[in-house]
């Protein structure tokens, strides 16, 4: 009678083996999505570290000389958009500071 003997302990290897692999597959997914919360976290860390930087800092134009504004307020004057007094008056403006 040996051979009765063996199907339980066959059987409760198979069901054992059976949880075994199971666990390990959900232990496997875990693992994995923890690795994939962490890799979010991170990329969620640097774009906040990169909306915090300090933005480059945008080089200051010189203003637009004294020949270039009256050039300017000459082209104006042709163009009509300007009339005599108001040219004049611009004119005095920009030449008095």
């Amino acid at each position: 009678m040996p051979f009765m003997r063996r199907r339980p302990l066959l059987r409760a290897a198979v069901v054992g083996g059976g949880a075994y692999m199971a666990g390990k597959r959900t232990a496997q997914r875990r693992a994995d999505q923890q690795d994939q919360d962490a890799a979010q976290d991170q990329r969620i860390d640097d774009l906040e570290q990169q909306d915090t930087a300090p933005a480059p800092a945008v080089p200051a134009q010189a203003p637009p000389s004294m020949a270039d504004q009256l050039s300017q307020l000459a082209d104006l004057h042709n163009q009509g958009v300007l009339s005599e007094s108001e040219f004049a008056a611009a004119k005095t403006k920009l030449l008095n500071g």
